[in-house]
C-alpha cells in the first residue's frame, strides 16, 4: 500500500469537503437532528480563519479551544488551522489549575469557549487572553466573530506539512500535563493510513457517530477519518445523551472506551432487572449464553452443539432485540482504544452481533500506531501496525514505535523529549510483545507494574479489567506494592446491587459501603471474577468508594484515567486497614 503524501492538514479538510454533500455533520439544535453541508462548513472556518488574522494573530499563534463535542468546535478548529495557527485543545472538565497551566504555557493568544458556564468557571484566571463564547450574542460571540471575518480579506497561510499543528496536552496522572507537538503530517497521515488500513466496509453516506471529546486526540483524529470517508457524520453533545443518539443514529460504526461498553452492558442488564419478571431472568441469560459460544469459538476454537443451540435460542428470544433496542442494529463494528479492553466484554458484545475492533497508540502518535481489522480481527491484540509504522520491543519489554506519526516532541520540554524520543524511536511507556503474525498484544505500563512482597511482578491493569468484567463495578483500581498479595478499590454500580439483595433504593451508598452483607457480596463478586488469573494476582483484600472517581473530585485526568497516586494518598488509611483486618473486606464511608 502506498503511503499517503505529505499534506497540511487545510490542505487534507479541503480535499475532503470539495465533493459537495449536504450533510457533512449533524449534530442536535433545539432537540433536531440539523446538518451543515460542507460548502457551509468549509465557508465558516474560512470566515473564522479570516477573523484570527485580521484580529492580529499571526501564523503559528496558538489558539485554545474549550468545548464540549459540536459543529462549532470543528469550526474553529478548521478555522485555526486555516488561518496558519496552532489548536491548542482544553477538556471542559480539565481542573482549573491546569487550565490555567496550559493557557500560560502554551501561551495561547486567543480563547474559544462554548457556553456561559463554562466562562465563569475561568473568571478566576488573570493571564485570561481574549475569549470568543459560542452561545453569546452581539461583540465576543463566534457569531459576531465569524461575521467580521467574512468581510475580512482572505487568510493565507504558508503551513507546511511540518509545523506544528495541534498542541495538545496529555491527562497529567501526575504532575502538570506536557504538551505534544503534533505536526500537520503527523495527524494527516494517521488520519489517512488508519482509514486505508482499518476502516473496510464503511461507505460514503453510512452513518457514524461521534461520542468521545474532540479535546482527546483519539476523537479528534477521528474528525479527519470521518470527513476523509464521506459519511453522514452525526455528533453526540453529551455522552448521557448517548443511548437517544443511537437510537436515532443507528451508526454503522462508533470509536468507543471500554467505560462505555461496560456501562451499555450494566445499563442493559439494569434495565431487566428493574423491568422484573421472566425477563431480570431472561437478559442476563442471553448475554451470558452469547458469551460463552463466542469464547469457545473464537477464543477457544472448540465447541460443541449445546452452546449453539443455546446460542440460537437467546439470540432469536433476546439478543437480536437488545441490539435493536440500543439502536445498534446497523452497527459493523466499534471502534476501541485508549485503554484495555477484556476479552470477556468484547466476546459478551460479539455475541450481540456487535464486533469491536481494538487498536492503539497514544497522544504522542497522532494517536493510532495500531488498529485491528474486521477480516483478522483477533482478539486480545490490538491489532497491527498501520502502514508507514514500525514497532518492535525493547529488552525490557517496552513497546517502541516510529514513523510519520511519532510528536515532534513536548512544548518547552526538550528533557522530557530527549527521554522518550530516542534514536528516532519513541518510547511508549507500554509493556507489550508482539506475535509471530505480527499483532500487538499490551501488557500494561511500564510505570505501574509493582512488585508484591513475594516478590512477583502485578500488572494492574490485567487484574483491573478482569474486576471490571462485573456489572457491580464502575471502576476499580488495584494496589499491593511490597503487599502480600493485591487489593481493589471499587466504584460500584449501587443500584444493581440493591437489586441483587433486595435493599430499598433510600439506603445510601455510604450505608451500603458499611454493610456486611454488601461487602461480602462484592467481595465474593472480586474473586470470582479474578479466579481465572493466576494465585498471586488474585485479589484477596477490597476497599469500597461509595461515591464515583470523578474528573470534578480529582480522582480522574480528563481522560478518564484514574491518578492512582492521588488515590492512594488519599485512601492510604482505609488500605492499610484493609490489609490489617482478618475479614476479606474493608469499606471506606
Amino acid at each position: 500500500m502506498a503511503l499517503p503524501a505529505k499534506k497540511t492538514l487545510p490542505q487534507l479538510v479541503r480535499e475532503a469537503l470539495a465533493p459537495p454533500r449536504a450533510e457533512a455533520l449533524i449534530e442536535r439544535v433545539e432537540g433536531a437532528w440539523t446538518p451543515l453541508s460542507s460548502t457551509a462548513l468549509l465557508q465558516r472556518a474560512e470566515h473564522l480563519a479570516a477573523a484570527l488574522r485580521d484580529a492580529g494573530l499571526a501564523e503559528g499563534d496558538r489558539v485554545a479551544l474549550i468545548s464540549h463535542d459540536c459543529v462549532d468546535w470543528v469550526v474553529c478548529a478548521f478555522g485555526t488551522l486555516f488561518a496558519g495557527c496552532v489548536i491548542v485543545p482544553i477538556y471542559p472538565t480539565q481542573a482549573i489549575d491546569q487550565t490555567r497551566y496550559i493557557l500560560e504555557h502554551s501561551g495561547a493568544k486567543l480563547l474559544f469557549v462554548d457556553t456561559a458556564q463554562a466562562f465563569e468557571r475561568l473568571r478566576s484566571i488573570s493571564s485570561l487572553p481574549p475569549v470568543v463564547r459560542f452561545d453569546a450574542e452581539g461583540e465576543g460571540s463566534l457569531h459576531d466573530f465569524e461575521h467580521h471575518g467574512a468581510q475580512a480579506p482572505r487568510a493565507v497561510t504558508h503551513a507546511t506539512p511540518d509545523d506544528l499543528a495541534v498542541l495538545i496536552y496529555t491527562s497529567g496522572t501526575t504532575g502538570n500535563p506536557k504538551g505534544v507537538m503534533l505536526s500537520h503530517d503527523n495527524v494527516a497521515f494517521d488520519a489517512q493510513s488508519s482509514l486505508a488500513y482499518g476502516f473496510h466496509g464503511i461507505s460514503p453516506r453510512e452513518h457514524v457517530l461521534s461520542a468521545l471529546p474532540y479535546s482527546h486526540i483519539y476523537e479528534h483524529t477521528m474528525i479527519y477519518i470521518y470527513l476523509l470517508a464521506g459519511v453522514h457524520y452525526y455528533i453526540c453533545h453529551d455522552p448521557s445523551g448517548l443511548l437517544a443518539d443511537m437510537q436515532d443514529v443507528r451508526p454503522a460504526t462508533m470509536a468507543a472506551v471500554p467505560r462505555i461498553f461496560d456501562r451499555v452492558l450494566a445499563g442493559t442488564i439494569a434495565a431487566s432487572l428493574q423491568h422484573g419478571g421472566l425477563q431480570a431472568k431472561l437478559v442476563p441469560w442471553a448475554l451470558r449464553a452469547g458469551h460463552d459460544y463466542m469464547h469457545a469459538r473464537v477464543i477457544e476454537r472448540a465447541w460443541h452443539p449445546g452452546l449453539w443451540l443455546r446460542y440460537l435460542v437467546a439470540r432469536a428470544l433476546v439478543l437480536k432485540k437488545i441490539r435493536k433496542r440500543l439502536g445498534l442494529d446497523h452497527l459493523q463494528y466499534f471502534v476501541s482504544g485508549s485503554a484495555p479492553l477484556h476479552v470477556d466484554t468484547a466476546m459478551t458484545f460479539l455475541g450481540l452481533g456487535l464486533p469491536i475492533m481494538q487498536g492503539y497508540g497514544l497522544t504522542e502518535t497522532s494517536p493510532v500506531t495500531t488498529v485491528s481489522r474486521l477480516a483478522t480481527n483477533r482478539y486480545g491484540a490490538v491489532g497491527k501496525p498501520i502502514p508507514g509504522v514500525e514497532l518492535k520491543i525493547a529488552e525490557d519489554g517496552e513497546i517502541l514505535t516510529r514513523g510519520r506519526q511519532v510528536m515532534k516532541g513536548y512544548y518547552h520540554d526538550d528533557a522530557a523529549t530527549a527521554a522518550v524520543l530516542v534514536d528516532g524511536w519513541l518510547h511508549t511507556g507500554d509493556i507489550g510483545t508482539i506475535d509471530k503474525k505480527g499483532f500487538l498484544y499490551i501488557t500494561d505500563r511500564k510505570s505501574e507494574v509493582f512488585k508484591t512482597a513475594g516478590g512477583k511482578f502485578i500488572a494492574p491493569a490485567r487484574v483491573e479489567s478482569a474486576i471490571k468484567r462485573s456489572v457491580y463495578v464502575t471502576q476499580a483500581m488495584v494496589v499491593g506494592e511490597s503487599r502480600p498479595h493485591p487489593a481493589a478499590l471499587l466504584n460500584v454500580n449501587w443500584e444493581l446491587v440493591r437489586n441483587a439483595l433486595d435493599v430499598p433504593s433510600t439506603v445510601s451508598p455510604a450505608e451500603l459501603a458499611q454493610r456486611d452483607d454488601v461487602l461480602t457480596f462484592l467481595t465474593k463478586e472480586v474473586e470470582h471474577q479474578t479466579s481465572d488469573l493466576a494465585p498471586y494476582e488474585q485479589v484477596r483484600r477490597i476497599v469500597v468508594i461509595p461515591d464515583e472517581f470523578t474528573v470534578e473530585s480529582g480522582h480522574l485526568s480528563p481522560a478518564m484515567k484514574i491518578k492512582r497516586r492521588v488515590v492512594e494518598r488519599q485512601y492510604a488509611e482505609q488500605i492499610d486497614r484493609a490489609y490489617e483486618a482478618d475479614l476479606h473486606v474493608h469499606a471506606h464511608a
